[in-house]
């Protein structure tokens, strides 16, 4: 098994680093940081970010709130495709995809893959059927996914990992990649573990969004935090779980790395290790 992390997306909100911690001017950056993992069973993507279509045009895709609000940089060479190309790949071989949740940052380049089968928790596909509200149907965009014929749906149950609940055997999938449930940023938001040689590998999601809510005393930007708030369908589970993160960050730190989706400087840190 190898791990390749890639950045599928470039936001460049307004906030600097009140947003992101550590940019100088008025704009911040944040990335969309995704896996691409090669196994036995071919490639399997962890989210893909913006995708192909979401890149020639954007305002049939996604909302114009959110396109002016985050600043979204529409690069081909953001796109999971065009990365996996470079890396010598077909998207013919991208044969599963597995998903943190259902946001139009995260599920914009599932149609460049129409071979792959699709794993999401049900309640996330639940909640994308069911757009009310301002966010919720700004969120999902049903354009981004409306022609994936191949959809596996997962409910939690089994064995726990680490003391979080867990879904299991994922059809199709190696025994080492699991979905871990971290309700609260959606209704069926997870977290993705994989079990390498080096040790558990979590993709958080948006369970959290700045690396320091993971630290010890914990802290959050202004810009970030706020962001969550607005996002967040139930801020109750969202604090639970980021919790429970916190206390898997400090508890098993030989045992477990973790990052979240759009921390740059995570990302920068994981993709300069080779897994």
């Amino acid at each position: 098994m190898r791990i390749h992390h890639l950045n599928c997306g470039c936001m460049c909100p307004i906030g600097g680093a009140l947003m992101d911690g550590f940019s100088r001017g008025l704009t911040a950056q944040l990335v969309c940081h995704c896996l691409l993992i090669e196994t036995n069973q071919g490639l399997v993507l962890v989210d893909t970010g913006f995708g192909q279509q979401d890149v020639r045009d954007p305002y049939s895709r996604l909302s114009p709130f959110f396109i002016h609000f985050n600043r979204i940089q529409f690069e081909r060479k953001y796109t999971a495709i065009a990365q996996i190309e470079q890396l010598g790949f077909s998207p013919s071989d991208v044969r599963h995809i597995v998903l943190t949740h259902l946001d139009f940052d995260h599920a914009g380049g599932l149609e460049d893959f129409p071979e792959a089968t699709v794993h999401i928790m049900q309640s996330e596909a639940e909640a994308a059927q069911n757009r009310h509200g301002f966010i919720a149907s700004r969120r999902y965009r049903p354009g981004q996914w409306d022609e994936v014929e191949r959809w596996k749906y997962y409910s939690a149950g089994g064995e726990p990992w680490f003391g979080f609940q867990a879904v299991r055997d994922l059809e199709g999938l190696p025994p080492e990649i699991l979905l871990i449930p971290l309700v609260g940023h959606t209704r069926g938001h997870a977290g993705v573990a994989i079990d390498t040689p080096e040790g558990w590998l979590l993709n958080a999601g948006d369970a959290y969004f700045y690396r320091q809510e993971m630290g010890t005393p914990y802290h959050c930007t202004p810009g970030l935090r706020a962001y969550q708030w607005m996002m967040e369908v139930d801020r109750e589970a969202r604090h639970f779980n980021q919790a429970q993160l916190r206390q898997l960050s400090r508890d098993r730190t030989s045992e477990v790395k973790m990052f979240c989706s759009h921390d740059a400087i995570e990302f920068k840190t994981f993709a300069s290790t080779k897994e």
